[in-house]
């Protein structure tokens, strides 16, 4: 420990180049985090807030495209009510909707058709709950794009009227557009293209994207024996967030840049500590000479590298979350989570001290007879 202390403030210069490099992947590390974090909220947060444990899709539909593939009918939801260990199952509709205000702002919303008695209808944090056939509670995130408690929607083509009634308690986004619940009826109105006034034809009454089931608590639900009986295709919550628009090319696209930043930076730290490690060959082969051992020879020079991991990693860190921090609400789709950036740090410090006790290995070895000019 003492040894690399002393080198470490002896060549300062050095040591801070390597910290630099470091910290730059620290940085990265979390801004990725931040929008990996960011954009899976902003494609799923409307699924992620529902209360439900899966969905039942029409069988054999498309995984990556279910909720804008899927028709059930309606007879499903009672099919899965009856079934062991579900607590509640409600019809849910799903479809995405270009719109204009009274005020002429251009919105687009994904529609979540729900009846508004069922466990679906989502609590508000500004106006009214879900109740009046027009009615729609939009996300917190739409009222940055204009809108507002009380404007009119009018649905491109269709011309449906939609009054804001209130507002979600927290982000619901679905493919990186805001959701609005509206009453199934509504939404399967718009679904099948009947104008306003019209009535609903009988076959679009009973047309639904899924059936939302909730397990009882401490329970789960045979979900392969559910679907024999409904004649549906299930899948958990998390499964469905694949079949939201770009979920899982964004998704798998920020995690394999992830997987290469972190290889990068077991490879920059063995890198240096290899060439580190040739350097100060002699002066290892001295200190095995007067008697230090292998093992202290590795804990040394792995003590010293985890000194400047840490230092660096934590630089970086720092830097990474003010540069978050300046651009949340920016409308860059970028969260910062705490347990994501301490996993990104840990894992970097991780990786950095295996590169380097990969690199150091080599010096352990070194015969002491070296030092005393046994190989001349």
């Amino acid at each position: 420990m003492f040894l690399a202390i002393r080198e470490l403030n002896f060549a300062r210069l050095r040591f801070a180049l390597m910290g630099a490099v470091i910290a730059l992947i620290a940085v990265l590390m979390v801004m990725l985090s931040g929008l990996s974090v960011g954009l899976v909220r902003d494609g799923v947060s409307g699924l992620q807030n529902l209360p439900v444990t899966s969905f039942a899709f029409a069988r054999n539909v498309q995984h990556d495209s279910a909720f804008s593939r899927s028709v059930v009918d309606i007879s499903a939801v009672d099919a899965w009510a009856g079934q062991p260990g579900v607590a509640q199952a409600a019809p849910f509709g799903n479809s995405l909707v270009n719109g204009r205000t009274d005020q002429g702002t251009e919105v687009d919303l994904a529609l979540f058709g729900v009846r508004p008695d069922s466990f679906l209808s989502p609590s508000v944090g500004e106006g009214e709950r879900l109740g009046a056939a027009d009615g729609i509670v939009v996300s917190p995130t739409a009222l940055d794009a204009g809108l507002r408690v009380g404007d009119t929607v009018t649905v491109a083509r269709l011309g449906t009227r939609l009054r804001v009634v209130g507002v979600t308690e927290q982000q619901d986004t679905f493919g990186h557009v805001d959701v609005a619940y509206l009453p199934l009826a509504a939404w399967q109105a718009i679904r099948s293209g009947t104008a306003p006034g019209v009535e609903l034809p009988q076959q679009a009454a009973a047309e639904i994207t899924a059936v939302a089931i909730r397990a009882d608590d401490g329970k789960s639900v045979d979900l392969a024996a559910g679907d024999a009986v409904a004649g549906t295709e299930s899948m958990t919550l998390t499964e469905s967030y694949g079949a939201s628009p770009g979920y899982t090319a964004e998704t798998t696209t920020l995690q394999l840049i992830q997987g290469f930043l972190y290889a990068i930076s077991a490879l920059v730290a063995g890198a240096f500590f290899a060439v580190w490690a040739i350097q100060r060959k002699a002066e290892v082969a001295v200190l095995r000479a007067l008697g230090a051992s292998t093992g202290w020879v590795l804990r040394d020079a792995v003590t010293q590298a985890f000194v400047l991991l840490v230092a660096a990693v934590a630089v970086g860190v720092g830097v990474g979350l003010a540069l978050g921090a300046a651009i949340t609400g920016s409308g860059i789709p970028f969260a910062l989570s705490m347990p994501s950036v301490s996993a990104a740090a840990v894992g970097l410090v991780v990786l950095g001290l295996v590169g380097a006790g990969a690199a150091v290995l080599r010096i352990t070895s070194v015969d002491p007879a070296t030092a005393l000019g046994g190989n001349r």
